[in-house]
């Protein structure tokens, strides 16, 4: 896909890509009773980037973010049981 297609990033990309980041940062930080709220930036980021992938048609890319979605709660999941 050619640079222009990608000229038009609206305010929900740079929250999904901030939440990813906080995501990231919580998860790796160590503190295991932070890690869910970790895992619930990672759905919500995730849902952020699979309406974008559907909204620019790009099926693969948020193919890819279900997956990471599905991930995220079994991580939810995982840490309350």
């Amino acid at each position: 896909m050619k640079i222009r297609y990608y000229q038009k990033i609206d305010g929900w990309r740079w929250f999904g890509f901030f939440l990813a980041m906080v995501s990231a940062f919580t998860l790796s930080g160590g503190d295991t009773a932070l890690q869910w709220i970790g895992w619930a930036f990672a759905c919500f980021s995730c849902f952020i980037w699979i309406y974008m992938g559907f909204k620019d048609n790009d099926i693969p890319r948020a193919l890819m973010e279900l997956m990471y979605l599905f991930l995220a709660i079994r991580g939810i999941f995982n840490w309350w049981s």
